[in-house]
């Protein structure tokens, strides 16, 4: 598995799976453009920024924002060999009738529009190098509808059939693109949410950290539009 020198975009990197992401490509010594809306929130998860470790805040709701990030990563490291699309939300508790402007607009930009303007920054710089790795986060609850999640569920399934037909364009160009499905995270926010729940039951961040890395490497070569579930134990 080749892995050291690349250079890895990871969004959403100040919150709990996006440390954990950071972490697994630090250590296979990957120079690492870590993204999120503030650099204050990016300084507060990973302390300075360092040879191999490189601070991008930028709302990636703005294309040109997003823009400036893989600018910013070409300019800093020469190339982006992966992107790891983290940046998403959760909200539940809605039926669909009943679901707000605010709450649709919520999770689709967060989910979906995220991954949109991320690829549409980056994937020009994969065609022209010859090849990338790019790794999506979808959720195992949008294989199909679930009460009281229409909006979230309807999010990360967008996710998910964007990541099948990115796979499907972008194949013969060596880009290998593909997403995680996973259940519950073990997050401080989700633990504050389900106080009743046992923990011990989720995903530990780490852990589905070890399968994107998986997808990232030249080991997952011949993975194109997988939705891989990674589950809790039951």
């Amino acid at each position: 598995m080749r892995t050291g020198n690349r250079t890895v975009i990871v969004t959403g990197a100040a919150g709990t799976l996006g440390k954990a992401v950071a972490a697994a490509f630090a250590d296979l010594r990957e120079n690492l453009v870590l993204v999120d809306l503030a650099r204050e929130s990016l300084e507060k998860a990973f302390g300075s920024e360092n040879d191999r470790r490189f601070f991008a805040p930028a709302n990636l709701l703005d294309m040109a924002e997003t823009t400036g990030v893989a600018q910013a990563a070409l300019a800093r490291f020469g190339r982006i060999d992966v992107l790891c699309n983290i940046a998403g939300g959760f909200r539940m508790g809605d039926t669909v009738h009943e679901t707000s402007e605010e709450n649709w607009n919520f999770l689709f930009d967060l989910n979906a529009r995220t991954v949109l303007h991320a690829v549409r920054a980056v994937v020009p710089h994969m065609l022209e190098a010859g090849g990338g790795k790019i790794v999506n986060v979808g959720a195992f609850a949008a294989q199909r509808g679930v009460s009281r999640m229409g909006a979230y569920t309807a999010s990360k399934a967008t996710v998910i059939r964007m990541t099948e037909a990115m796979a499907a364009e972008l194949r013969e160009k060596n880009i290998n693109v593909n997403c995680v499905l996973p259940t519950i995270i073990d997050t401080p926010e989700n633990r504050a949410s389900m106080p009743k729940a046992n923990p011990a039951k989720w995903i530990a961040p780490g852990d589905l950290a070890n399968v994107i890395v998986f997808l990232a490497s030249d080991a997952a070569r011949a993975v194109h539009g997988a939705a891989m579930p990674v589950t809790a134990l039951s």
